[in-house]
């Protein structure tokens, strides 16, 4: 595992972003972890979490793009970090666009953020987390209704590796069988329990015997093909 992994899965637990114990998703799945990027707050961790973004999308998509989309509302700040973090890092300038929940109507019109979108862009887009394909049903039609656009993939932060709404395959794979993009995510739950398991973070060990139990049980259930 490269050890910008390790450090991200580091990071995550140390922000508290990344949590341990029963919740009940959405999906109304009782989970044994849960993930919430809206738990990313001060300046120091978006500039973190940027860097984490900029290299795995280097790692999956080089650097030669033209647009860096994040869906409203998490996608934003995550769009904006990570363009910021593209540019240091490798001394790209790519552009960040978002989407509106609303289209605004006055002023600056439109239903888009940051960059209009022009035919031939190159689109990567970010997210935190995927879990379903509903925000892609949501997302893709926007960004093709602007402008013919090619769509690299996606990136989220952690593939949690259940399997989607539709199928027995995970919500990434629904997500690149359906559009034809690729995705991928810095971490996958499989390297999160590989990193942490009886390992430990601040002098507590996260994934011990009875945690693994439960994670193992969780993915013989939900777990993807």
């Amino acid at each position: 595992m490269e050890n910008y992994k390790q450090e991200f899965i580091r990071f995550m637990v140390e922000s508290q972003v990344l949590r341990f114990g029963e919740f009940t998703l959405k999906s109304g799945r009782i989970s044994p972890f849960f993930m919430n990027a809206g738990l990313y707050q001060s300046g120091g961790q978006l500039e973190k979490l940027g860097e984490f973004y900029a290299r795995a999308i280097h790692d999956a998509y080089g650097t030669d793009f033209d647009v860096l989309f994040g869906p409203a509302y998490k996608g934003i700040p995550l769009a904006v970090a990570t363009v910021m973090a593209i540019s240091r890092l490798y001394g790209k300038e790519v552009r960040y666009c978002a989407n509106r929940k609303e289209v605004k109507d006055h002023g600056d019109t439109g239903i888009l953020l940051g960059s209009k979108l022009k035919d031939g862009d190159r689109v990567v887009i970010i997210e935190d987390v995927t879990t379903s394909g509903a925000s892609m049903a949501e997302t893709v039609p926007i960004l093709r209704a602007q402008a013919d656009v090619h769509i690299l993939g996606l990136m989220v932060s952690l593939n949690r590796m259940e399997r989607g709404q539709e199928s027995e395959h995970s919500a990434l794979s629904e997500i690149q069988a359906k559009y034809g993009f690729p995705t991928g995510a810095i971490v996958t739950m499989e390297e999160v329990v590989e990193a942490l398991y009886n390992r430990e973070v601040n002098g507590q060990v996260l994934i011990d015997d009875a945690m693994k139990q439960k994670l193992d049980a969780y993915y013989l259930q939900y777990g993807a093909k």
